[in-house]
This record gives C-alpha cells, sequence and structure tokens, in this order.
C-alpha cells in the first residue's frame, strides 16, 4: 500500500476508537483535509495558540513525529512526510485532552494568549468544541502517534523518539503561576494512597495532580534536566507508597531503580513523561495484584477490577454475570461464597472506600463525593457511610484533619 491508502486505513482505527480524527496541511500551512467536525473553530485553535507554526518550523529541522501543546491544555500530534529530506505534508491527529480540565480554567489561559480578542460567538463555538474533545491517557496517544509516523514513513520507532514542543509564546505576558502548597500535598497524597491501595482506578488522582504542580520548583534553564529530576523524585515516592501497600522492598527498590536510570537517560520531555506514566501504573498493577485474595477465581477477580473501575455507575448482577460468561443465579452464589459478601454490599463497600480516600485527600463537598461515586442523594450517602464506617462523611473528613 502507498501513503495514501495506509493513511485510510488509520483514519479508520482512529475514527472506531475514541473517536480521534485527522488533519493534513502542506509546507505553508495550508489545511488539505481534515474529518474533524469541529475543524473550523479548532483548526483556529490549532492556529491561534501557535501549534502549526511550531509544527511548520519542526519540519524542517527533523522528521521524528511531534507532540504539540499549548496553555490551554490540548494535545496534538504530528508526523512528517518527506522526501529526499523535502518536506510533502505534515499529517495531524488529535486533539486529545489528559485531563479533564474545566473550559473556565481554560478560558483564563486563552485570555493570557490574547484570544480574548475574539468573538462571543467564536469562543462559544470553542467551548463547545473543546468540551467533545477526547479524553486520552499519554501512552495510548503515544502509540496513535508512533502508527501515525508508520503510516507516513514506514519507520518503526520507540515512543520515546518521539519529540515534544510546548508552546509558551504569548502575546501578554504571563504571570508566574503560585501554588497552593495544601491543594499539592492534598493529590499527592491522593496519588500515593492509590499506590498503597492498588486501586486500578487513578485517573482522576493524577490528573489533579497534574493540574495543580508540574513537578519540582528547581531553577535549572535545562528543560529536560527539570523534567528528569521531576521523574526522579516521583518515582522515589511512588516506590516507597508500594511499600507501604505491602510490596516486597527487594522488588520494589529494583524497579525503582530501573525506572529511576530510564529517567536519568531520557533524551527528551515526552520521555521522562512516559517513563513517569509507565512508572505509577506498573507499581499499582504490581500492588493491586498482591491484594488480591488468593482464594478469588479469576472471573471473581475479574468482576472486582470491574467494580473497582466503574464506581459512579449503577452496576447489577446480570451485567457483572455477563462479563463472565455465567448465568446470574450462579455468579450471585459464586459471588457470595468467594467474597463473603452479595454484590450490592460488596459494591456499597467499594464505593465507601473510595468516599473515604476523597474526603481525606481532597476539597470536593459531601454532595460532589456523593454524586460522584453514583450516589442518588446526598443523605442516602450519608446513611451508607454510617452503615459502613459507624460516624458520618462530615465527622470522617474532620477526623482525618
Amino acid at each position: 500500500m502507498d501513503v495514501t491508502q495506509k493513511l485510510e486505513v488509520f483514519r479508520e482505527l482512529m475514527l472506531s476508537d475514541g473517536p480521534i480524527y485527522s488533519w493534513t496541511y502542506d509546507p505553508s500551512g495550508n489545511l488539505l483535509f481534515s474529518n474533524c467536525p469541529d475543524q473550523p473553530v479548532l483548526g483556529t485553535a490549532f492556529e491561534l495558540s501557535g501549534c502549526l507554526k511550531q509544527m511548520l518550523q519542526i519540519a524542517k529541522e527533523q522528521s521524528m513525529p511531534t507532540f504539540l501543546s499549548a496553555q490551554a491544555g490540548i494535545i496534538w500530534g504530528a508526523a512528517y512526510e518527506k522526501k529526499d529530506a523535502q518536506l510533502l505534508q505534515c499529517h495531524i491527529i488529535g486533539p486529545v485532552r489528559y485531563t479533564d480540565t474545566s473550559f473556565d480554567a481554560v478560558l483564563t489561559e486563552l485570555k493570557e494568549m490574547g484570544i480574548h480578542n475574539y468573538s462571543v460567538a467564536w469562543l462559544h463555538s470553542f467551548r463547545e468544541a473543546y468540551e467533545r474533545i477526547p479524553i486520552s491517557q499519554h501512552m495510548q496517544f503515544s502509540r496513535d502517534l508512533k502508527m501515525l509516523h508508520y503510516s507516513v514513513t514506514g519507520e518503526s520507532i520507540d515512543v520515546s523518539d518521539i519529540y515534544f514542543s510546548y508552546i509558551q509564546d504569548s502575546p501578554l505576558p504571563r504571570k508566574k503561576p503560585t501554588k497552593d502548597r495544601r491543594r499539592v500535598y492534598q493529590s499527592e497524597q491522593a496519588m500515593l494512597e492509590m499506590v498503597k491501595n492498588g486501586d486500578l482506578n487513578y485517573k482522576k488522582a493524577l490528573g489533579d495532580s497534574m493540574k495543580v504542580s508540574n513537578g519540582v520548583e528547581i531553577t535549572v534553564k535545562d528543560a529536560i534536566r527539570r523534567a528528569r529530576i521531576s521523574t526522579v523524585v516521583f518515582c522515589t515516592i511512588v516506590c516507597r507508597a508500594a511499600m507501604e501497600g505491602g510490596m516486597n522492598p527487594e522488588e520494589a527498590y529494583s524497579l525503582g531503580d530501573a525506572y529511576i536510570q530510564s529517567a536519568l537517560d531520557a533524551r527528551t520531555i515526552s520521555e521522562t513523561t512516559s517513563i513517569c506514566m509507565t512508572m505509577y501504573d506498573d507499581f499499582i498493577r504490581r500492588v493491586h495484584r498482591l491484594k488480591e485474595n488468593p482464594h478469588y477465581s479469576e472471573p471473581i477477580r475479574r468482576c472486582c477490577d470491574y467494580i473497582a473501575m466503574n464506581l459512579d455507575r449503577n452496576l447489577h448482577a446480570q451485567e457483572l454475570a455477563d462479563l463472565v460468561g455465567y448465568s446470574v443465579t450462579y455468579f450471585t452464589r459464586r459471588f457470595r461464597e468467594e467474597t463473603g459478601l452479595g454484590i450490592s454490599d460488596y459494591v456499597k463497600k467499594a464505593r465507601i472506600d473510595r468516599a473515604k480516600l476523597l474526603l481525606k485527600t481532597s476539597d470536593d463537598s459531601i454532595l460532589e463525593i456523593s454524586e460522584a461515586l453514583g450516589f442518588t442523594t446526598r443523605n442516602y450517602f450519608t446513611k451508607c457511610f454510617r452503615e459502613v464506617t459507624g460516624i458520618t462523611p462530615i465527622e470522617y473528613r474532620h477526623s482525618e484533619l
């Protein structure tokens, strides 16, 4: 297949998984193709943010694919089609977001970039388009960009070869952000609790932490050096948390040392980011396996993991039985035999355990926590919390201060 045919197959795959949209620009920055329904407004945002200009500049200097990100927290991936070192086309996927940031926070950053000069109608359209931008994990989007690069060039690369470009140019002077140290501490504690508990549903805690802190506060001109230091520090505290969660110190230290060495050898910021994500996920999954009841069968473990990942939903026995291919009658009996709890009681306990973590490590209100965990009302949440813990959510939060 030629490049055009490979791209057609790639685009079909991206649309069926996300979806993530595709774009193509010529060497002068003219848009040749886009299958994104929000192309007019997102294409404008791509240009206004400086990503288009930066992409064309990078394309002249190198051939490795690139992550492009501006202050609004939107990530694009670019791969470059060349012939005899001459740029033919720039192929884009995205945009995606790594965290579920409120649009109000995005709007503040847009104003700092000078985009507040645009019409109310444009900002309204951008708000609607922004809400539809899919949230993706860094590792998954890295693999998508790696696949795009292969489709365009036929070259197989490592994720660590992807270049990261953060657009910091702004028409207006930017103030140095101030950190709320208490919020930073809370978000760090939430992340470490996820490791200690082997909690597979860690995305929100990780995303919240990234919103309030972007690493170790040190004065280093070399950005990659700062990224390496932050990664080493992060790896160290995650390693300690894993040991507190029951991981054997010898295994934890050996694994941590391997990730730290990888961070020190990293050549790009995107590589250090990839190492952080992989390391965090690796430690959590190892602790999770340690905490699994050895008497649980594989189907029941799958259901317990599924429950942990879907605490905000109303889960029914039929859905869980279908997950493992059992009849409802057999599944409910087997589940109670192995866990000692009926399905509804198990789900309620799992939700309360998550609520305890949120009460201890976040500023979310009681109502916000109850809604996030799928309780119908705040009063019902309080009732369930008291049944499991013996105290109310407010009393629990005050006891942890």
